[in-house]
């Protein structure tokens, strides 16, 4: 008996030691977002980065702040803006995908006595940071309603990430700002006024990118070829219909709501948006360009196409890679 417990005692051991290689083993790095982001929480919930050989630790940029990758962050999901901003400085960060189309999902909310556009007029809209992606939305938004900040008075504030903006609208900070459907919904389950649904007015804005430093790519492709993959992944698991229910729950956590309808309205909206195959586009970062240069024209110094690498996407493209995860899920 002894000899068996002995036995079955070194094999636990092995089981074991062979488990702390594999951990050990694990690609570790760090990823900035700005504000909760559904594909990066798809994927650390159903363990897509773990699946494809790394360990991903979110790092939330807290405020206003534009990102900032360095060698201790060298990846981030940022939007383009924020890239072109860091690219003006003299940065060479590297976009390798672009997860979601450039078409607009979110509302311009106001506070309950605002009923009409033309009652902004002198009023105060929040944003994440001027010349950032939500200043840029915003911006086309009041334009689409006939409204120029400059002529109206309209001034932009800098407030940070949506929870914030949620929590400076109901306080009376600031007067109106551009929040995701899912944030719109509950403050306007409490009275404060939707003046403009920005998906249906064919509003195209800023993307969320898959951003590098050129350094770490060029020292790791590798690396950033699983992060690249596990994205494509948890949008495809995303996307399958089996998968909606758990997709719901990651939503109420990811963007801490309560109401299914806003939850489901979250959902349809990824739905929308989501890009199969995620090659970043040049002629939308010049077009944001464009709009970038009114609040920094140091914008218009750059060479857009400077800022694309889209290889890796490409090699997953076409090594078939991207139709196997997607069949994995019984998409088509």
């Amino acid at each position: 008996m002894k000899s068996i417990g002995h036995v079955a005692g070194l094999i636990v051991l092995v089981w074991l030691s062979a488990g702390a290689e594999v951990a050990s083993a694990q690609i570790r790095i760090n990823l900035l977002q700005v504000g909760p982001v559904l594909p990066l929480s798809i994927a650390q919930e159903q363990g897509l980065f773990m699946k494809h050989g790394i360990e991903v630790r979110l790092v939330l940029v807290p405020g206003p702040e534009v990102p900032r990758l360095t060698e201790e962050n060298p990846l981030g999901y940022i939007g383009a803006p924020g890239v072109l901003l860091r690219a003006a400085e003299g940065t060479a960060p590297k976009i390798v995908g672009s997860y979601s189309t450039d078409r607009a999902t979110g509302q311009l909310v106001a506070r309950p006595d605002i009923k009409r556009p033309e009652e902004l007029r002198g009023k105060r809209v929040g944003v994440r940071e001027p010349g950032a992606g939500l200043w840029i939305q915003t911006i086309l938004a009041l334009e689409h309603l006939g409204l120029d900040p400059k002529r109206d008075d309209i001034n932009t504030l800098a407030i940070g990430d949506p929870p914030q903006i949620v929590r400076a609208l109901e306080a009376g900070t600031i007067d109106a700002a551009v929040l995701p459907v899912a944030h719109s919904r509950q403050l306007n389950a409490k009275g404060f006024s939707v003046l403009l649904d920005l998906y249906p007015a064919k509003i195209h804005v800023p993307v969320n990118t898959l951003t590098v430093t050129a350094p770490y790519l060029q020292q790791s492709p590798d690396v950033v070829e699983k992060v690249v993959a596990a994205l494509i992944e948890s949008i495809a698991f995303g996307v399958s219909p089996a998968n909606k229910p758990a997709v719901l729950n990651t939503i109420t956590k990811t963007f801490k709501i309560t109401d299914h309808a806003a939850a489901e309205e979250s959902y349809q909206g990824f739905l929308r948006t989501a890009v199969r195959t995620p090659y970043p586009s040049v002629d939308r970062l010049r077009d944001m360009q464009r709009i970038m240069a009114r609040h920094d024209p140091k914008v218009l110094t750059m060479k857009v196409e400077d800022l694309v690498d889209d290889r890796l996407v490409r090699k997953l493209d076409e090594d078939g890679v991207v139709d196997r995860l997607y069949s994995t899920y019984a998409v088509k």
